[in-house]
């Protein structure tokens, strides 16, 4: 297994992190990790909020890196 998918979205803001991993996570099989890169402070409340909406799971925010795993 590789490890996770990596949306860089370092320097853009709301919504442009979330639109990046809505579109990576197009078609990607359930289980996939993904790794947003993410500076700006909406995405920490935005990232989680897309994984209740679409149903994936939100694993955890370390400094700039959001992770979600996709179901």
């Amino acid at each position: 297994m590789s490890g996770p998918l990596v949306v860089d979205a370092l320097g853009r803001r709301c919504p442009l992190p979330v639109i990046m991993l809505a579109k990576l996570a197009t078609g990607q099989s359930p289980g996939t990790r993904i790794e947003v890169l993410a500076d700006d402070p909406a995405a920490a409340i935005d990232i989680p909020a897309w994984c209740r909406l679409r149903g994936h799971t939100f694993i955890s925010t370390d400094g700039d890196r959001h992770t979600v795993e996709l179901r």
